[in-house]
């Protein structure tokens, strides 16, 4: 369907390459969430250099915050050890240019997997800071975050799964711009499936085009 835009996102076309963190949450061979993302990142590389870091989340050793997991942040975090293997996603999303994340609706939301990579990601003094006062500071590098999702039947809300990540964006890492791109009703009897992939795909194209991502 038509891109949900929530601000409008500029990518900048640049001689230097542009480096994109890919988070996948696609499991699915013949996922039709990450042929939208990859038919965006096709699109980009028409123009410029492209360095796609992809993170594909069902590879990924990642899980909940367990009781013990928070103990060994939190000593981690009272010590300063930004640096550790714990904290590797919260300073890879920081450092991105910029980001997409390609998660299929499920449940009306987004695969458990993206929640437990979020709560990894969400790092005081990685990803974002409080000042003295108590106001949330964002650190993240990006400016641009985009959302691709693909439902089987109606997205009856952005709010549950795009919607949470803008607000992330917003509240907590800085980033100022983000958009989602999605396709719905693609398992409905008698849907059109190619037109409303093919019309995601515009959709796609637009976000560069119109310099929005």
């Amino acid at each position: 369907m038509l891109v949900e835009i929530y601000h409008i996102v500029i990518f900048e076309v640049r001689e230097v390459v542009m480096n994109i963190l890919f988070v996948n949450a696609c499991v699915r061979e013949e996922s039709r969430t990450k042929k939208i993302a990859e038919h965006l990142f096709e699109k980009i590389k028409e123009d410029q250099k492209l360095n796609i870091d992809e993170l594909d989340l069902e590879k990924e050793d990642i899980g909940p915050l367990t009781k013990a997991l928070l103990d060994k942040r939190d000593g981690l975090l009272a010590d300063g050890r930004m640096d550790d293997e714990m904290f590797r996603y919260a300073r890879q999303f920081a450092a991105a240019d910029e980001i997409v994340i390609a998660a299929p609706f499920w449940d009306l939301s987004f695969p458990a997997l993206v929640k437990d990579y979020i709560e990894n990601v969400n790092v005081c003094g990685v990803t974002f800071m409080y000042k003295e006062k108590g106001e949330r500071v964002g650190l993240c590098n990006a400016k641009h975050l985009v959302y691709i999702t693909t439902a089987g039947g109606p997205i009856f809300s952005d709010e549950f799964g795009y919607g949470y990540i803008r607000s992330l964006c917003e509240m907590l890492y800085g980033i100022p711009e983000t958009c989602c791109i999605k396709a719905e009703g693609l398992d409905i009897y008698g849907a059109d499936v190619e037109g409303i992939m093919a019309e995601a795909y515009r959709d796609a194209e637009n976000v560069y085009d119109s310099r929005i991502l």
